[in-house]
C-alpha cells in the first residue's frame, strides 16, 4: 500500500472499509454479530504512551518486551517475536508458547537449555509464557531452543503449538550443525514433554504456518519461498491421525496441491472464483535430500505454486491460507495486495475468498495479511507485514475490513517513521482477550475491552 493511503487513513481517522467477498466465507460468520453487519469498534485513539493505538473502551497491558529478563533465569527475552498461539491450563491459567524467529545471528537468540535444543548454532526457537486466572504473568521460560527462522504455526486440537521452520539451510550452511526447514511440536504447559525433536514426515522446505483438521487429523501446512518456483501448499496424512502428544513423530504421507489448469494462484483475481477437483500429489523426496521439494518433479501436469503463502488456519469444514501479496517482477504471473483463500476437503474444492488492495477498492486500508485467526464474533483477525504504518484488522462478512490496533513504536527515524509488523495473533480461551506481537522491538500485548 503506498503511503498516501496509509496516510488518509490515519488522517481521517477511518475505521471501516469495503473488501470484496464471497459468500463462501458465511460459514465463520453463522450467528454470530458480524454476521449481522455489526463490524467495527469505532475509530482508534492515538496512545499516549506510543505504544499501541486501540478503540475507545479498549486498554493494554505488555506482557513481555525483547531483552527483559525470563522470569525462568534461562536468560533475557528473545527478540523477533512472531506466531504464538494461546491454550487453557489448569485453575484458569492461559499458556502462550511464542515463536521467535532469530538465525544464526542478530538479534538476541533464544538460550540454549539442556534438553530442550535442537542444534546449538540456531538461535530460533520458543518462548512460553504461562498467566494466571487474572492475567498476570506468573513464568516465562524457553520452551523449545536450536531451531532456525520459527515464522508461524499453528495449534493441535490436542493443546500443543506445531512451531514451523522458515528456511532451507542444511547442515554446514550458515554455521548450522544440523539440516532445518521443519516443525516441532511444543508443549507450553510442559516443553520437557515435547522436546526438541523435528516431525521430519512434515517435510523439509520454508514452512510458514500449518492447521489440523479437527475431524480427520490432517495437518495443512504453507510454503514461503523467496525465489522461483515459489511456495506450495501441503497436506500431510498421519499415520496416527489425532493421536495427541508425540503421535506426529510415527510418520506419514506428504502430498502437495495441484489446481488443473492453475500453475500459478497469483493468476486468478475474481474473487469467487472456485475451482473443483483439486488433486493432492505425493511429494517426491519430503525430506530434500538433494533438490527442494518446489523443484522436484511432480510429472507432466506440474504443480500449483504461489508467492507469500503465510498464515493458515481451520473454520468449520474448510482450511483456510493466506498469500500475502504477488509481484510479477517477482515473476508472479499477476499481482496483488493479498488473498485469502479456502479449500475445502469434502468437496475437494477451492475458492478465492477475499482479495486486498487497490484494484478492489483504493480507499481499502490493509495490504500483505500474514498471521491470521479467528475473532470472537465468527471473523478473522489479520495481522498487516506491508510498508508504513502496521495494523491488526478484523473482517466481517458485509465486506467491511476495520482497524483494531496500531503500531506507534517507531523503528525508523523521526523523519523516515517505520513500524513493526504485528504477528502472533490469537484470542484467550474465554475470548475475553486477545493476544498479539509487535515483531520489532519484540513486544507481546494483551488486549481487553468490548469483543462482541
Amino acid at each position: 500500500m503506498s503511503a498516501t493511503r496509509r496516510q488518509m487513513l490515519a488522517g481521517t481517522g477511518a475505521s471501516v472499509a469495503t473488501v470484496a467477498f464471497a459468500g463462501a466465507f458465511a460459514e465463520l460468520f453463522a450467528g454470530s454479530a458480524a454476521a449481522h453487519g455489526q463490524g467495527g469498534y469505532g475509530p482508534l485513539v492515538p496512545d499516549p504512551h506510543g505504544l499501541l493505538d486501540l478503540p475507545g473502551g479498549f486498554r493494554y497491558e505488555v506482557l513481555s518486551r525483547q531483552g527483559d529478563p525470563l522470569r525462568s533465569g534461562e536468560g533475557p527475552v528473545p527478540s523477533n517475536h512472531d506466531g504464538m498461539a494461546a491454550f487453557a491450563g489448569r485453575r484458569g491459567r492461559v499458556h502462550l508458547v511464542r515463536n521467535h524467529e532469530n538465525r544464526v545471528s542478530g538479534k538476541i537468540g533464544v538460550p540454549t537449555v539442556a534438553g530442550l535444543t535442537y542444534d546449538p548454532a540456531a538461535k530460533g526457537g520458543c518462548t512460553s509464557l504461562t498467566l494466571d486466572a487474572h492475567g498476570d504473568v506468573v513464568d516465562e521460560r524457553v520452551a523449545v531452543a536450536g531451531t532456525a527462522v520459527n515464522c508461524a504455526g499453528g495449534p493441535t486440537p490436542w493443546r500443543t503449538w506445531l512451531t514451523c521452520e522458515e528456511t532451507e539451510d542444511k547442515a554446514g550452511t550458515n554455521g548450522y550443525t544440523k539440516d532445518h526447514g521443519f516443525v516441532f511440536e511444543v508443549d507450553g504447559a510442559d516443553p520437557r514433554r515435547t522436546g526438541a525433536v523435528p516431525l521430519t514426515a512434515l517435510g523439509r522446505f520454508a514452512h510458514e504456518a500449518v492447521a489440523v483438521d479437527p475431524h480427520s487429523g490432517i495437518v495443512y501446512e504453507t510454503e514461503d519461498a523467496f525465489d522461483r518456483p515459489f511456495g506450495l501448499f501441503y497436506r500431510f496424512l498421519p499415520q496416527r491421525p489425532l493421536g495427541g502428544h508425540g503421535s506426529l513423530r510415527a510418520g506419514g504421507a506428504l502430498e502437495a496441491m495441484r489446481v488443473p489448469g492453475v500453475p500459478d494462484l497469483s493468476a486468478v483475481t475474481e474473487t469467487g472464483a472456485v475451482f473443483k477437483g483439486v488433486e493432492w500429489v505425493p511429494v517426491p523426496d519430503p525430506l530434500a535430500k538433494e533438490t527442494p521439494i518446489r523443484f522436484q518433479d511432480f510429472g507432466p501436469k506440474g504443480i500449483t505454486h504461489a508467492q507469500k503463502l503465510e498464515g493458515c488456519y481451520w473454520g468449520g469444514s474448510s482450511v483456510y491460507f493466506v498469500s500475502s501479496f504477488a509481484r510479477s517482477r517477482d515473476g508472479s504471473a499477476a499481482d496483488h495486495f493479498g488473498q485469502v483463500w479456502k479449500y475445502e476437503p469434502q468437496r475437494r474444492r477451492l475458492t478465492l475468498v477475499i482479495v486486498f488492495g487497490p484494484s478492489t477498492d483504493v480507499q481499502l486500508p490493509g495490504e500483505s495479511p500474514d498471521n491470521i485467526c479467528l475473532a470472537p464474533s465468527g471473523g478473522l483477525m489479520v495481522c498487516e507485514d506491508g510498508d508504513g504504518a502496521q495494523h491488526v484488522y478484523g473482517l466481517t462478512r458485509r465486506g467491511e475490513v476495520y482497524a483494531v490496533a496500531r503500531g506507534r513504536q517507531n523503528i525508523g527515524t523521526p523523519d523516515a517513521p517505520e513500524w513493526g509488523e504485528f504477528a502472533g495473533v490469537t484470542f484467550s480461551p474465554d475470548c475475553r482477550t486477545m493476544y498479539v506481537n509487535c515483531y520489532t522491538p519484540g513486544t507481546t500485548f494483551a488486549i481487553r475491552g468490548p469483543w462482541h
